[in-house]
């Protein structure tokens, strides 16, 4: 079993509750429709269900009436969940009247019903941009515990399986943070490993990577990789953390042997965290685009309960999968 299968199966096993916003786009609709033939969650579609129900038609979905469709405008739960909203916002202003206007929005809404615990997970970005996604998740549902960086994690998988997890890495961050201070990356250094197990299953092996390797060079930046490290093992003091490395060290048994003999996880790292948001980006589609790697994610983190972003070029499959990947995440969560 490769891993995505791996990964849908254990959603299979143990579903979770998963709002999909963007209901009536027709790669969300979909990819609903594939996930409740498959059985892989319980699909929460926010909007009008005769309108849905008549895209569905037209585009030949047999089984969205599986799903669970509220529509704001009507549902009794609504006038609720603008007085949850109202609470958690009133002292940055908000009135009541505004929440009863502001909860109308599905991507709110979504929040609202994970926030009353009447929802596991949501999913969103095919038509929303990232700030969309994640402003009615941060204001709503907040950051985890002693979490106050957001943060967004790439799972590639490679063809290289001699490296990572036989060919799986996760890398972190991707998407969100641009240039993060010290404790902000031991922050994603503890996520990125947290969402390589929940959602992978694999043990986390992270590599904090620099253009320095132990001291090899000397620079502001390399020190924020070593602060940051120290930082990550206060954090988490059983995770399997080192640096500063770089990935060649980090990945490759020979090398990582030779530039840092004293290290366990130098040429064994199968969790990789870049010192800032461009080394990530630009980093995994280097990977994706020349080295063939399919890349999945950006996969949110450090957020209280799992709010996933897309990309707004998206597919049908990348929609599915995240699915299955939000589910393992909330199971996490719990």
């Amino acid at each position: 079993m490769d891993i995505i299968e791996n990964i849908i199966a254990k959603a299979k096993a143990n579903k979770q509750r998963i709002v999909l916003p963007e209901s009536m786009e027709k790669r969300t609709l979909t990819a609903a429709d594939k996930c409740l033939k498959e059985d892989i969650a319980d699909i929460i579609l926010i909007g009008n269900p005769n309108k849905i129900k008549t895209l569905a038609t037209e585009w030949d979905l047999h089984n969205i009436d599986k799903a669970t469709i509220i529509d704001p405008a009507t549902s009794e739960k609504t006038e609720q969940y603008a007085q949850l909203l109202y609470e958690l916002r009133k002292k940055k202003g908000m009135t009541i009247e505004d929440a009863r206007k502001k909860v109308l929005d599905p991507l709110y809404y979504g929040c609202l019903i994970i926030k009353n615990n009447d929802a596991d997970g949501q999913i969103s970005g095919a038509l929303s941009t990232t700030a969309e996604t994640l402003r009615p998740a941060l204001q709503i549902i907040k950051c985890a515990p002693g979490i106050t960086c957001v943060s967004g994690a790439m799972l590639l998988i490679t063809k290289a399986e001699e490296y990572g997890e036989n060919g799986v890495i996760v890398m972190g961050d991707v998407a969100v943070t641009p240039m993060p201070d010290a404790d902000q990356l031991a922050q994603i250094a503890v996520c990125t490993a947290q969402t390589a197990k929940s959602v992978t299953g694999i043990e986390p092996r992270v590599a904090m990577l620099s253009f320095s390797t132990k001291g090899s060079a000397c620079h502001e930046v390399v020190d924020k990789v070593i602060e940051a490290t120290r930082k990550a093992k206060e954090m988490a003091p059983d995770l399997a953390i080192d640096g500063e490395l770089q990935a060649d060290a980090a990945l490759v048994p020979s090398v990582g042997t030779k530039k840092a003999p004293e290290s366990t996880i130098a040429g064994h790292a199968n969790v990789l965290v870049v010192p800032n948001l461009e080394v990530g980006n630009i980093g995994y589609k280097l990977v994706q685009r020349l080295g063939g790697a399919e890349a999945i994610g950006p996969i949110l983190q450090g957020i209280a309960r799992p709010v996933n972003d897309l990309s707004r070029g998206c597919s049908v499959d990348d929609i599915y999968k995240m699915v299955a990947i939000t589910a393992n995440q909330a199971m996490a969560a719990k």
